[in-house]
Order: structure tokens, then sequence, then C-alpha cells
């Protein structure tokens, strides 16, 4: 009987330090995954921001170059019209040094019915160009006739960190019309 106790006590305390040696084991293979996987995490939170800082150099260096071109994804006529969404990828407002290119719908009328017209002008020069660095990015103004008889201001406020802006086109005869869309380099 001694000797079925010993036998069993003997099995009971081989299987007891193999589990505490697989479990010391495991929790050091374990605990080296973890550091692995934590400096993983870290190197790629480096990268995400070198290439988020690379994208906001890019942005500034086009808009001070005065190279770039926005593309509108929406459009409402302002302070409550309703939001019309754009498809048509030929619509942009271009800058090329002192040129600007502009080719967007654009809501005439005083009052309702209000109608859509095109505006599709290359002005070799517009007045009163400034382009001011903002908190969110930067705000660039200016003002043409677009071969009228009163001017039209530009007012494009541009977000470094997404890409995204928002163009609003002001006249002394029409209310404003608001565009958002996105802002990228000229080639």
């Amino acid at each position: 009987m001694k000797r079925k106790i010993l036998i069993i006590f003997s099995v009971l305390f081989a299987v007891a330090v193999s589990i505490i040696g697989f479990t010391r084991a495991t929790s050091k293979t374990n605990s080296t995954k973890a550091q692995q996987r934590e400096q993983r995490h870290i190197e790629r939170e480096k990268r995400r921001a070198e290439r988020q800082a690379a994208y906001e150099r890019y942005v500034d260096s086009i808009v001070l170059a005065r190279n770039y071109q926005f593309n509108p994804q929406s459009m409402q006529q302002e302070p409550a019209g309703q939001m019309r969404l754009l498809n048509n990828p030929n619509f942009e407002l271009s800058v090329w040094g002192s040129e600007v290119d502009v080719f967007l719908p654009y809501i005439k009328g005083v009052t309702p019915p209000y109608y859509t017209v095109l505006l599709n002008y290359t002005m070799p020069s517009v007045k009163n160009y400034v382009t001011e660095k903002s908190q969110e990015g930067w705000l660039v103004t200016f003002s043409s006739s677009l071969y009228s008889g009163s001017d039209y201001d530009f007012l494009l406020e541009i977000y470094t960190a997404s890409g995204s802006a928002t163009l609003t086109i002001s006249s002394p005869w029409y209310p404003d019309v608001q565009y958002v869309g996105g802002i990228m380099g000229q080639n």
C-alpha cells in the first residue's frame, strides 16, 4: 500500500513539475512575443507619423509654389441650399503661378428658382492673391471679375493634414456657393 501511495505521489509530483516548467517556458515565450508585438506597433506608428509629416510638407509645398488644383466633390448654395454631389471629374479650380483656371458649376439667381451655370474661365492674372498660413492649413484668397461687371471673391481653405479643402465663391449679386473637395499637385 505504501508503495502505491509513493508511486502516485511521485507521478503527481512529476506532473506538477512538468506543468510549472511548461508555464514558465510559455510565459517567457509570451513575454518575448508581447515585446516583439509592442516593438512592431511602435515602428508602425513611427512610419505612419513620417508618412503624415511628408504628406503635410507636400501640401505646403504645392500651395506655396502655386501649383495645385482643387477638385470638388459637392457644392451647396449658402446659407442652407441643397447639397449637390459632383461626379464630373473635369470640375476643378487650378492654380499655376499667377494663372488660375476655373471650370465649376455655379448657382445663379437672386430669388428662387435658382439656375446652374458653368464657370469656364482661364484668368491670366487675378487680383489680391493672398496665401496665409492658418492653424489647420492654408487660407488662399483672390478675386476676379470673370469677365463680367462685378468681382467674384474666392476663398479656398486647405486642410494640410487631410488634403481636403473648402472653396467659397462670393458675388455681390448672388448668394455664396461653397464647394467641398480635395487638393492635389499639378502634373
